[in-house]
């Protein structure tokens, strides 16, 4: 009897050593999504961290699959926090959530509002001046 409790014992251990390997590869792939499409949407992902926040099955084209959602932070503005999602079967991105970002026109009507009402100095500001500095 103790050799079958023993071996249980051991395939329930595999079983969850190999899910934690699985996640662990999973999550990579949701890293390097993420940092992507911050790149490509005009936001910096933060602290490189992505973890997983939910679990759920979804039928794709009348089969079900593991869908894994993983939540993030990034920044607009880079003196800003917002929350970001994005949702993964397997290595495929399905669905992603990110703050928007603001018109060029609307960050110099932004940045002058906030230079008058407090003392936070905008980035592109501060290489702006910089730049002029130099020439």
């Amino acid at each position: 009897m103790s050799n079958l409790t023993d071996m249980l014992v051991l395939l329930a251990l595999g079983a969850t050593i190999g899910a934690w390997m699985k996640l662990s590869t999973a999550r990579e792939y949701a890293v390097r999504e993420a940092r992507a499409q911050c790149q490509r949407h005009g936001v910096q992902l933060l602290d490189e961290t992505v973890g997983l926040r939910r679990v759920r099955v979804r039928r794709v084209n009348g089969q079900r699959h593991l869908e894994r959602c993983y939540g993030f932070e990034v920044s607009v503005a880079g003196n800003d926090r917002a929350p970001g999602r994005l949702w993964m079967i397997g290595r495929s991105l399905t669905s992603l959530s990110l703050p928007s970002v603001e018109h060029p026109a609307d960050v110099t009507a932004t940045a002058d509002n906030a230079q008058a009402t407090s003392n936070v100095v905008m980035l592109s500001e501060t290489r702006r001046r910089s730049g002029d500095r130099q020439h």
